[in-house]
């Protein structure tokens, strides 16, 4: 994520664990109480990101470990981490943004 990914500095505002259909980042007004409907879902998504991410970690290590691993099953491996690991960042900075409060 890039600077301009920070977003609003509206500390009431949660990163959401997706995009909008034009790429842009998605944030929910947080309210004081019950999460809601959606935070509630948003919730679920980053526990299944991590779950993902934890599987795409599993199978990087696997790779790595094969010393036959083609450039192909190394190039698979690297772009699956990559995409997990940046949706895991992004929950890490919904999160920080959560704890400052």
């Amino acid at each position: 994520m890039n600077d301009q990914d920070h977003g609003p500095a509206d500390e009431n505002l949660r990163l959401l664990p997706w995009l909008s259909e034009s790429g842009k980042p998605c944030y929910l007004r947080a309210e004081e109480g019950e999460p809601g409907v959606v935070g509630l879902f948003a919730d679920r998504v980053e526990a299944r990101q991590v779950v993902e991410a934890e599987r795409v970690l599993g199978e990087a290590r696997a790779v790595l470990g094969e010393p036959a691993a083609g450039a192909l099953a190394l190039r698979l491996s690297l772009t699956s981490a990559a995409g997990a690991l940046e949706r895991v960042l992004r929950i890490a900075e919904s999160r920080g943004r959560r704890v400052v409060r």
